[in-house]
């Protein structure tokens, strides 16, 4: 049976040392010595927090899931506390889908909290890094874990939040995020479910709601890697369509015809084809690339 004390020995870093996660060093109170083990230096790349309730529904479990899978697939860490529910589920996500992903404890690095979690507290030392700001041996307290919520946040450069109950901890995570100027988003629920009130009050209140797993990528301004995929099978004349509207952000068909030297029904015809394939989108005479 692998040691894992040996194998990933508890390590300390503080603000003074060049590994000591970047957006973490913005917020108002960075933790004055962070304690961890596995690999620091992820805790510096984009990196995005996923939490939600301990009771999560199947629902929120499969969002919480398929987002980890999702910035994985983009190489984005993602961030969050291995609690119960949604956290665990986000974390796995992430590790189904060969990304890294950072665990952050309301206790010491050493003690696996919950205990069911065992296995995923691997995978993620593997994988990842587990980090916190209370020493080695130190329990899990009720105010360890809201004030741990600031650095899971603060890592972060926006936060999702998936399933909240109208007291949940997730809306401490929100609040934080929202104090520390990162982007707030959650994802819709069902109206007639107690987990979905704090997600659906966040989005009344202003945060950007997440309406497909998609969503969080076009968010972050990245280029969705089958709109890549999709543009290499394109022939000549589309090239020249998708590039001339590209290159304005948001064009019409006469802007297009200037450019391109095209008739009218040419450009309409590439535009109804490339609209088909998902590349552009239409709305009120203007056209726009699709992210």
């Amino acid at each position: 049976m692998i040691n894992l004390m040996n194998k990933y020995p508890v390590k300390t870093i503080t603000p003074l040392e060049e590994d000591y996660p970047r957006m973490l060093r913005y917020i108002k109170d960075p933790p004055s010595v962070l304690y961890y083990r596995g690999d620091i230096k992820i805790a510096s790349n984009i990196c995005i927090s996923v939490v939600g309730s301990r009771h999560g529904t199947g629902y929120g479990k499969w969002a919480a899931q398929m987002l980890g899978r999702k910035l994985a697939e983009y190489e984005i860490v993602t961030v969050s506390g291995m609690a119960a529910g949604i956290d665990t589920y986000a974390h796995k996500g992430s590790l189904e889908n060969k990304g890294k992903t950072i665990a952050v404890f309301g206790c010491g690095v050493d003690v696996c909290y919950p205990k069911a979690n065992k296995d995923l507290m691997i995978e993620i030392l593997e994988n990842g890094l587990v980090l916190s700001e209370f020493p080695p041996e130190f329990q899990p307290t009720n105010y360890s874990f809201p004030i741990r919520n600031r650095i899971i946040s603060g890592l972060s450069t926006g936060t999702v939040i998936v399933e909240a109950g109208i007291s949940s901890g997730s809306l401490i995570t929100a609040e934080y995020a929202a104090d520390q100027g990162r982007n707030l988003y959650a994802v819709p629920g069902n109206i007639n479910n107690i987990y979905s009130i704090g997600t659906n009050k966040l989005i009344k209140d202003g945060a950007v709601p997440i309406t497909v797993i998609d969503d969080i990528i076009d968010e972050l301004g990245l280029k969705r890697k089958e709109s890549i995929q999709l543009k290499k099978t394109l022939g000549k004349d589309e090239i020249a369509i998708y590039e001339a509207i590209e290159t304005g952000s948001e064009t019409t068909v006469d802007s297009i015809c200037k450019t391109t030297r095209k008739s009218a029904g040419e450009v309409n015809a590439m535009i109804t084809v490339l609209e088909m394939k998902g590349l552009i989108y239409s709305c009120m005479g203007k056209i726009f690339v699709a992210k």
